[in-house]
């Protein structure tokens, strides 16, 4: 249940986000360097080959949950790069591990906090769990709305596939609603955070006033031809970025 990639020294644990899966960082996984890294990327329990577990479905649920994956891989020490809500997961796991986080790298990432919205976007949000029709147009509304027919319906189609209703269901009203901005680990942990230019909801401006708020050692980078999904969008690029920053650390 956890995949992996490579076998350099550093490890590195891959969270996957709300529409994804161990299965589901598209050609990301083809074009890193295993040579330096070993990457591995865990399943998220009610998603992919773990959709028969029950649980709480919380950010800090998730995060126990990597850590008991590298426990049983045999990692004293790790980065970590998680993805959309896998960032908010990633900064649980931060606060419960900090002396075993080498780095972080937050992708298109939800803050420690709560994510404020408005009405519409409630019901957007929250109805996702039930409605492909909200599925999909998340997925188009967060790419910019630039994206073709057939990949958004392959990535809807991925997430219909991967997740249980109450997963998608408990992980949404974790990642809006969870606050562990009193509980962020090690502040001066080594941590960057890569944006697509065409999100609209998790951008650049975001970042500033959440993750590093609270984050003094932060690396911004923006990367021009994505949206929310650069593992997609810019496999080869994101996998630059990901790696120059991880390299020292």
């Amino acid at each position: 249940m956890v995949r992996r990639v490579g076998a350099g020294d550093h490890a590195v644990l891959c969270l996957h986000g709300w529409f994804g899966s161990a299965d589901g960082w598209g050609f990301f996984p083809e074009v890193v360097d295993g040579e330096r890294f070993s990457w591995f990327f865990p399943e998220m329990r009610g998603y992919g080959e773990r959709q028969g577990e029950s649980g709480d479905f919380t950010m800090w649920e998730y995060a126990a949950d990597a850590i008991a994956a590298a426990d049983e891989l045999g990692l004293d020490s790790f980065s970590v790069v998680g993805h959309s809500m896998g960032g908010k997961a990633a900064a649980a796991l931060l606060a419960q591990a900090p002396e075993r986080v080498r780095a972080l790298v937050g992708l298109c990432a939800v803050g420690p906090g709560p994510v404020p919205l408005d009405a519409d976007g409630e019901a957007l949000f929250f109805g996702a769990p039930t409605q492909d029709a909200n599925r999909r147009g998340i997925i188009d509304f967060t790419t910019g709305n630039r994206n073709s027919d057939t990949w958004l319906d392959a990535m809807l189609a991925h997430s219909r596939a991967t997740s249980t209703v109450e997963a998608f269901t408990g992980a949404v009203n974790s990642w809006v609603s969870d606050d562990y901005t009193d509980r962020i680990g090690r502040p001066e942990t080594p941590i960057a955070l890569i944006v697509g230019a065409h999100d609209p909801a998790l951008g650049a401006e975001t970042m500033r006033q959440t993750w590093m708020q609270l984050y003094p050692d932060t690396t911004l980078i923006e990367l021009a031809g994505s949206g929310h999904y650069p593992m997609h969008e810019e496999p080869v690029t994101l996998a630059t970025q990901v790696e120059r920053f991880l390299a020292d650390r």
